[in-house]
């Protein structure tokens, strides 16, 4: 395997086992025919990028074309980049074929997987993967339904082998009213999966020593839950969650107890990187629309957090001024 070295990468530090530029160009989900690369203040031709050995402490700059000055306005996690801050479950749907408009409304480019069974009585019903493709939107197995460390390591490992997915999402929950998580056994897990090279996004109690815990044992994303799964709640404690946010060195995404669009509004408002939901979209009585609404509440909630919003008052302040009045 090849040993990690730090790099310097558009002013930010960053460690990476890629031997070339071109294989951070990979890492990176950058096409480098598209992309132009200066190291240590050296212009790199394109056609040698693959040739171009990275070296520990190089310092690099990568650059492409964006219209008209704006600039995209994404975020990542272990290495990969998106531009939709909303991610989306495939349960509780009435069929694949409702899931799919709905993911494909939402604008969403990961989608949570539950990994089960296979139904061995009829090897060709139909399949989520033939409904939402996995080479065009991002498969997030997931650990639903366990219990206990060893379940949701067991189960990972099967995800693993069947799709060869390393970014995975980890919840061990504590018991079934509540759907809590087992704090104790989400940490064991975590520490267990990132040193088998799994990326674990990691759902957990709104609890910002909690959350440096997973991130200090390898958690590439801690996702603090709003509320309690599936209950539509809204946020709770808008307090921790930006505690944990302020103290974050990884991506934190709100998941759970989304139960409508101004829900979603006030996760990224908080700050946080994204938002993951199922029930709030699957149970609505328009999934459709609500999995558009959605879109729309998580790009208005990152909007304002980028504005910055107004001070609070504790009286009134006049928007026109009451001098001169008549």
């Amino acid at each position: 395997m090849t040993p990690e070295i730090q790099i310097t990468l558009n002013g930010d530090a960053r460690r990476t086992a890629a031997p070339t530029i071109a294989a951070l160009a990979a890492e990176l989900g950058l096409d480098p025919a598209k992309v132009a690369v200066e190291r240590n203040g050296t212009i790199i031709p394109r056609s040698t990028l693959g040739e171009a050995m990275l070296a520990d402490g190089d310092v690099l700059e990568i650059v492409h074309f964006v219209g008209g000055g704006d600039h995209a306005d994404t975020w990542s996690v272990a290495g990969r980049t998106f531009h939709s801050r909303l991610i989306v479950g495939t349960g509780k749907y009435k069929d694949f074929e409702q899931n799919a408009a709905a993911v494909a409304a939402s604008g969403a480019q990961i989608v949570t997987v539950a990994v089960r069974r296979v139904n061995v009585s009829d090897p060709n019903a139909p399949m989520l993967t033939d409904y939402i493709d996995p080479k065009k939107i991002t498969y997030l197995p997931n650990t639903a339904g366990c219990f206990t460390a060893d379940e949701a390591i067991r189960t990972l490992r099967l995800a693993r082998e069947a799709g060869g997915w390393d970014l995975v999402k980890l919840e061990v929950l504590g018991e079934a009213r509540t759907l809590y998580p087992d704090m104790r056994e989400t940490l064991k897990a975590t520490e267990v999966l990132a040193g088998e090279g799994f990326l674990p996004m990691v759902y957990c109690v709104d609890d910002p020593i909690a959350a440096k815990q997973l991130e200090d044992a390898g958690a590439v994303a801690v996702m603090p839950l709003g509320a309690p799964i599936g209950s539509g709640l809204g946020i709770q404690n808008r307090v921790t969650i930006r505690l944990i946010v302020e103290g974050a060195r990884v991506p934190v995404l709100v998941d759970a107890g989304v139960g409508t669009a101004s829900d979603a509004a006030v996760a990224m408002e908080l700050g946080c990187d994204g938002v993951l939901m199922n029930t709030a979209i699957a149970e609505a009585k328009d999934p459709i629309r609500m999995a558009r609404a959605m879109k729309l509440s998580v790009e208005a909630g990152r909007e304002a957090y980028l504005a910055g919003r107004m001070g609070r008052r504790m009286y009134a302040d006049p928007s026109s001024p009451l001098a001169g009045l008549i």
